[in-house]
């Protein structure tokens, strides 16, 4: 079963998360299929733009802490280098993979955004927003310094970045538009009438002229040092791992499901 929705429209690739029961939690074949989409759309010489969205009340509850993925253990077992590893392709490596696309591309978010949920839309070129979307990034409440794509930095500039962190305290979409994180901010029932007129606008570019300028500001923030940091930031992330697993019992490298408490933890992120 997939849980992603995929279809093209005047030229628009629309990706859309499927798992609204819930709330487009990310376990593993959701991301794998998510990132299958976006290779397919940026293949199809057809799609001119990408547009990412999500089914239901919220665009996702971010990574679904119920599951384990497979690929965390190696004949039974967890080691260091099979859980970072995937983390490594499946969190950092997607992301990078999506903001290289050579295609420009628009999330459209509304409801709940939290953590694991930033690695998706981040990476986009563009952000629309429905005007009840909040952003959280809530980690730090169990010992872990960000999400893997650590873009809060380049995304809120450092001071709020670092507040949106320390506190855990949810950013609302107008406060996300202030800091210029955010394109547009839309009634909830024109959040999809808007975005797609958005992207039929861009659509009518010149696909070259497209291509060249987005590699253009990319590589702009590349020589900034974006993906030295990225790469830097996520290596600390985890330390982080190590921390929650000592001092909070987050089982994030043992199998099975979450306890109770754990759940409780993490239920408001």
């Amino acid at each position: 079963m997939s849980y992603i929705d995929y279809r093209v429209d005047d030229a628009v690739a629309l990706i859309s998360l499927n798992r609204p029961d819930q709330h487009n939690a990310q376990d593993a074949s959701l991301l794998q299929d998510l990132d299958a989409r976006w290779q397919e759309a940026a293949r199809d010489d057809d799609v001119k733009v990408i547009v990412v969205r999500a089914n239901g009340d919220n665009f996702s509850a971010g990574h679904d802490l119920k599951t384990v993925a497979p690929g965390y253990f190696k004949e039974g077992k967890t080691t260091l280098e099979s859980a970072y590893g995937w983390e490594t392709e499946h969190y950092l490596g997607f992301s990078r993979k999506w903001r290289d696309v050579p295609k420009p591309s628009i999330a459209a978010v509304q409801g709940a955004c939290v953590a694991g949920a930033l690695n998706v839309i981040w990476p986009c070129d563009l952000i629309v927003a429905a005007d009840n979307t909040y952003f959280s990034d809530p980690v730090v409440k169990f010992g872990v310094g960000g999400v893997e794509y650590h873009a809060h930095t380049w995304e809120l500039g450092a001071r709020r970045a670092k507040e949106m962190l320390f506190t855990a305290r949810k950013l609302t979409a107008a406060e996300a538009f202030d800091a210029g994180m955010v394109n547009r901010v839309v009634p909830l029932d024109e959040l999809d009438t808007q975005t797609m007129d958005l992207a039929r606008e861009i659509a009518q570019m010149d696909p070259w002229g497209l291509a060249t300028a987005k590699r253009a500001v990319n590589q702009t923030l590349d020589i900034m040092g974006q993906q030295a940091a990225l790469q830097s930031a996520f290596d600390i992330h985890w330390h982080g791992h190590a921390n929650a697993l000592l001092r909070t019992g987050y089982p994030l490298l043992t199998p099975g499901p979450l306890t109770s408490k754990t759940k409780t933890k993490e239920e408001n992120s």
